[in-house]
């Protein structure tokens, strides 16, 4: 049995949800509809090898991922590094959320159902903010792990940074959407 044959059409009907999740990922429009145009053309010459084991949008998302981490890949490269002042005061923020004991200053409060919470789209938008909202490296390593789900070593690779700081980009991408999400979406500050 043959794969069944994928054409452009069927390919560029997917271009929104890709520039979407290029945006949310890159946070740079006109890099994100670079990452899509290239997916969308790397799709296109490579058709023929389309096994038809996933959808289409399944197929494209890949190969999507792909591009976004060679884009950080050479994005990373040609960062310079931060000066440690700007590290330093987005430590003390950290360090304000919790007490001496390393107990949080103000609990989470209850956020329900978080699969309800997902479907919910105006959620979603605020979601998006709190990330765009994040440094950007910080941002990046979050989505790389829970949105593209790569693992630690790609990430490493792609940011150009060590397990450990990654860990850390990690840790504070979390207490950064949560601190976000309480005051913007549960409203509990």
């Amino acid at each position: 049995m043959s794969a069944p044959a994928v054409g452009a059409n069927q390919i560029e009907q997917h271009r929104t949800y890709l520039l979407r999740y290029a945006s949310l990922q890159l946070r740079d429009a006109g890099a994100a509809e670079d990452a899509v145009q290239d997916t969308l053309m790397a799709a296109i010459e490579g058709a023929a090898r389309f096994s038809g084991k996933s959808s289409v949008k399944t197929w494209l998302t890949g190969i999507l991922k792909h591009k976004i981490i060679d884009h950080v890949r050479r994005q990373s490269r040609e960062q310079p590094l931060l000066s440690e002042d700007s590290e330093g005061s987005e430590s003390d923020i950290v360090d304000a959320l919790f007490l001496e004991d390393g107990h949080w200053r103000q609990p989470p409060s209850n956020w329900g159902d978080p699969d309800k919470v997902l479907e919910n789209k105006a959620f979603m938008a605020i979601f998006e903010a709190c990330a765009k909202g994040m440094p950007e490296k910080t941002a990046r390593a979050f989505m790389m792990r829970e949105v593209m789900e790569c693992d630690t070593d790609e990430i490493c690779k792609a940011l150009n940074v060590t397990t450990t700081n990654c860990w850390v980009l990690l840790h504070r991408a979390r207490l950064s959407l949560r601190e976000c999400l309480e005051m913007k979406w549960f409203g509990k500050k």
